[in-house]
């Protein structure tokens, strides 16, 4: 992002409560992160992983939180939280926008919270419950009984309560549709992406837990249970009934079966598929869906199998 103004570091320094290191005259003109860093960019670093990186990069000013030597032609400013200070400058210099207005449409007994915004083309069913300071982006709708808690964001074109994918199959060969009743309910500091649909319960609710994160194109099926701060990237699909338990990240593409139950803290890698039940705390990947090391084990077993000859090219 490029600055209309550029910026000089004491009085930022000052605003922020950040020590500066090195060279404060010199003037920050955009604010990147370290991938796209160009000269006069400001950045952001707080893992020593990146340090070497972050000093080495193009970027003019660094946000970082280790005391160290400032390379020449560099300002450091040091912080507690680089990634709170560059949140704070992203916030300051590219604010939210809410210049689309307020045309939506509401059903009836519809309740909306302090501080919400909601732009235009949202539709809104019957018995909708919205928190406080949320915002809901243009042309989302919610089915009727939703219920969204406290600083939700919902991207553009999600869907949400539109009804469970649950057929009897007749001996005549058609199908007939089960009639759902059940709601979404969606709790405090949940995101959700663009052009996502999550499905209302059958009969009971679908629920996504405190502070988890849906990236773009993600399903959830008809009774999902999703647990506290979750991160599903985009493109995953979850059949109905699962049930996902706290921590848990599902990468992108991910497809998990329906009625089964992911563990705490899981790891799934893009484009395995969960076909069963699997324990928490462990990095899967596959399809089915395994420990990964064992998935690692096997294919290197095998290229052995394959190709005897790599081996000994490696050991000579």
């Amino acid at each position: 992002m490029q600055l209309a103004e550029t910026l000089t570091i004491p009085p930022l320094a000052t605003d922020l409560g950040l020590e500066i290191i090195g060279d404060s005259t010199l003037r920050i003109t955009g604010i990147n992160e370290i991938h796209k860093v160009v000269p006069g960019d400001l950045t952001y670093c707080d893992h020593p992983k990146y340090y070497t990186k972050v000093l080495a990069s193009q970027a003019t000013v660094i946000l970082i939180n280790a005391r160290m030597d400032c390379p020449p032609g560099k300002c450091l400013l040091l912080c507690k939280s680089p990634f709170d200070a560059y949140n704070a400058l992203v916030r300051r210099y590219k604010p939210f926008s809410n210049t689309m207005g307020h045309s939506y449409y509401a059903g009836h007994d519809v309740k909306i919270g302090e501080d919400s915004v909601l732009m235009n083309g949202v539709v809104l069913g019957d018995r909708i419950r919205i928190g406080k300071s949320c915002v809901i982006h243009p042309n989302v709708v919610l089915y009727s009984d939703t219920i969204v808690g406290d600083n939700v964001v919902i991207h553009a074109g999600t869907v949400i309560g539109a009804d469970a994918f649950y057929y009897k199959k007749r001996p005549e060969g058609h199908y007939d549709r089960l009639f759902s009743c059940g709601r979404v309910i969606i709790h405090n500091n949940v995101e959700i992406g663009a052009a996502c649909t999550i499905d209302k319960g059958v009969s009971g609710d679908t629920i996504l837990g405190e502070g988890s994160k849906l990236d773009n194109q993600v399903h959830l099926g008809h009774g999902v249970v999703v647990g506290k701060n979750c991160l599903i990237a985009a493109q995953v699909g979850v059949g109905g009934k699962t049930r996902i338990a706290d921590g848990v990240c599902l990468w992108g593409q991910v497809g998990v079966q329906k009625d089964i139950d992911i563990g705490p803290g899981a790891n799934v890698l893009g484009q395995s598929g969960v076909t069963k039940s699997i324990p928490g705390g462990q990095t899967y990947f596959g399809t089915p869906a395994r420990e990964v090391r064992e998935v690692h084990r096997e294919t290197i077993s095998l290229r052995r199998l394959l190709d005897p000859k790599e081996d000994e090219q490696k050991t000579n």
